[in-house]
């Protein structure tokens, strides 16, 4: 698989086989992925891990917060407004998803809410010393792994969800107080006989997006 093959063939998996990721082949990815490039050799990602029963705990306290109501406290902003043409595209998730998935699509929020039911969830943290830019050399990290991953025959999904409740991934996983928790990628293998994996969202012409000034 190259490059082009990984970016294009990666779709975000919304329902995970029980199968374990061995450790091995994690640390595969995580030695590979520390070739991102960021601002000056800066580095900046702190990465944990929560399988087993570690994120079996964590699961069932981010469905006991949910099921009484407990508002999210995510340390990274959560946009307010978007631009109208981000507006189109986040509405049109829905019906896609509909579309692509029929009844299927009905089990979106309780496999969002349980993190996919995936084996493993790589959880990225960033030193609260960092500006935005540390945000973009993470975000490039966190490329690297989902393709890395998919190389790998791995899926992934990197979803904000994950981190809702910083307070109960610091208690499980230890992460000190210096870091912001800034995203979640559940990792696993795809249950490819669950209909909702069906989903591919879509993607704008380019000639919304891409601008040539010769």
């Amino acid at each position: 698989m190259n490059v082009t093959e990984a970016v294009i063939s990666r779709r975000s998996i919304r329902a995970f086989k029980s199968d374990a990721v061995a450790k091995s082949t994690l640390m595969e990815i995580f030695e590979a992925a520390v070739r991102t490039p960021s601002w000056a050799n800066s580095q900046p990602w702190d990465v944990f891990v929560a399988s087993g029963e570690t994120l079996e705990r964590i699961r069932d306290a981010y469905v006991e917060n949910y099921k009484n109501t407990v508002p999210p406290t995510s340390e990274i902003a959560r946009p307010t407004e978007w631009p109208e043409a981000a507006k189109v595209r986040t509405q049109g998730l829905g019906p896609d998803m509909q579309r692509d998935c029929g009844d299927a699509a009905s089990q979106f929020m309780v496999l969002n809410q349980n993190m996919f039911y995936a084996p493993a969830v790589i959880f990225l943290c960033l030193d609260k010393l960092y500006s935005h830019w540390g945000l973009y050399d993470l975000g490039a990290y966190a490329q690297s792994v989902v393709l890395l991953a998919q190389e790998r025959g791995l899926s992934t999904i990197p979803a904000i969800t994950a981190v809702a409740y910083p307070d109960i991934l610091r208690r499980e996983l230890n992460i000190p107080d210096n870091l912001n928790v800034a995203i979640g990628i559940p990792i696993g293998y795809a249950d490819d006989s669950n209909r909702i994996n069906n989903f591919n969202s879509g993607r704008s012409p380019l000639s919304e997006t891409v601008f040539f000034c010769d």
